[in-house]
């Protein structure tokens, strides 16, 4: 039986960074028609009841119906030390990271983080994740096994390591390759999962392990490959110590074959001009983790960047501060503020949606309201606290109402979520 869900439908026809807020579709009274987990039909309320007597009526009454947030940059396995206190990324690494992702060898472990890792992000709207794991192919494993058992689109990979990490954390360039084919063969393409290349960082991999995911994402050009760039100025000083021979930090990964459409970066806040050409010319995309590029005194973020590049936004969990899109569209907003850019909610909303499905090459599959794309939704209550509800009573547009919910909001706005076709309302 076909669902049709009511409620106050928001959509995006265009981009709002090429064209305004005029990019976006709001029906006020709109509702979505969902069949096989699929988005058949969607508009008016009254016209799509009409045509869909038979349809199964859940009425959302005035929350917004929405596409599911996508997170484009997390860490599952620092869940349980978000908001560790810490200096720098390094100093971060060291004291928080690496101790904790050396329990990811225990599969029971590995299973137990990301299960809550999955309740925590669903719970707060978020119905696509792009997820680093460990060295340890059981941590891959664990990921994928718990976001099948919950129908979600999502996207993973085994991070590399060969030096400059704990010696139970590194892999060497062989055995980075020969994991992550055997998990890629595995993984890649099984229902809704994706796998991903995933070299950490320039600094943790010698020139031989990156040449050795280069030549794995040529065996395999559909899959994506992820990783960091030019995150804080301090670790852009070390790249440049490790990598005498290159240009800059992007040339690490491009004289390796890491660099082209695909190319999924995280952070990319100290871009030389040489570098954002280059990204530029090869089609590669971005993702802004502003909690985490704040909370770790990384820098701000260019949005003008998403002018002429892919860019998605992500929670970077755990370095970043917050599970919630909701709060790191507000972060993002603040970054920009600082930066003399003010960011409209159409664009901050674009980012956490569209934007990050198509920094992850999958708009066409997610990240939007609109007939034929999978039916991963999230509805969001424009009244969820006292404060929220005196500013949204007040409104006269649609963005003047979820503005106060992107800046105020957090899980208690999260009426429920549809994942693939299917209604999973969250856990408190």
């Amino acid at each position: 039986m076909a669902d049709l869900l009511l409620g106050q439908v928001l959509s995006f026809t265009d981009d709002p960074f090429a064209v305004g807020p005029e990019a976006a579709r709001h029906d006020r009274h709109g509702a979505v028609l969902i069949e096989n987990g699929k988005i058949a039909a969607v508009g008016p309320a009254d016209a799509l009841r009409a045509a869909n007597p038979q349809a199964r009526i859940t009425d959302y009454g005035q929350c917004l119906i929405s596409a599911g947030f996508i997170d484009a940059h997390v860490h599952y396995p620092q869940t349980a030390i978000i908001a560790s206190w810490g200096k720098r990324l390094i100093d971060w690494l060291n004291s928080y990271t690496f101790p904790e992702e050396m329990r990811f060898a225990d599969r029971a472990y590995a299973d137990e983080v990301a299960n809550r890792y999955f309740d925590l992000a669903l719970a707060h709207g978020t119905t696509s994740m792009c997820s680093y794991a460990t060295i340890h192919p059981e941590s891959v494993d664990a990921f994928f096994t718990a976001a099948q058992a919950r129908g979600l689109r999502a996207f993973a990979g085994k991070t590399c390591m060969d030096r400059n990490a704990p010696e139970a954390l590194r892999d060497t360039a062989q055995s980075a390759y020969d994991d992550s084919k055997r998990l890629l063969q595995k993984w890649h393409g099984q229902g809704r999962l994706s796998y991903v290349i995933t070299p950490r960082f320039s600094p943790t991999s010698t020139p031989e392990q990156l040449a050795a995911m280069g030549a794995l994402w040529h065996e395999y050009p559909d899959c994506l490959m992820q990783t960091h760039l030019s995150e804080q100025t301090d670790e852009i000083a070390w790249v440049k110590d490790l990598f005498p021979q290159s240009r800059d930090y992007l040339d690490t990964y491009e004289s390796q074959g890491l660099l082209r459409e695909g190319a999924v970066y995280g952070h990319a806040i100290h871009l030389t001009p040489r570098e954002k050409d280059r990204l530029r010319e090869a089609g590669a995309s971005l993702v802004h983790c502003p909690t985490s590029n704040t909370f770790i005194g990384s820098g701000l973020f260019d949005m003008g960047l998403a002018q002429s590049l892919r860019v998605g936004l992500a929670t970077d969990t755990g370095g970043g501060s917050s599970f919630s899109m909701l709060h790191t569209m507000a972060a993002a907003y603040e970054v920009a503020q600082l930066r003399g850019q003010a960011l409209h909610p159409s664009q901050l909303w674009w980012l956490a949606t569209i934007g990050s499905a198509r920094a992850l090459h999958a708009e066409h599959r997610i990240g939007n309201i609109a007939a034929g794309l999978e039916a991963d939704l999230t509805i969001l209550d424009l009244a969820s606290t006292p404060a929220i509800e005196q500013a949204t009573r007040r409104a006269e547009t649609i963005w003047q109402a979820i503005f106060p919910t992107i800046m105020l909001g957090d899980d208690r706005a999260i009426r429920a979520t549809w994942i693939n076709g299917k209604e999973s309302r969250p856990r408190r």
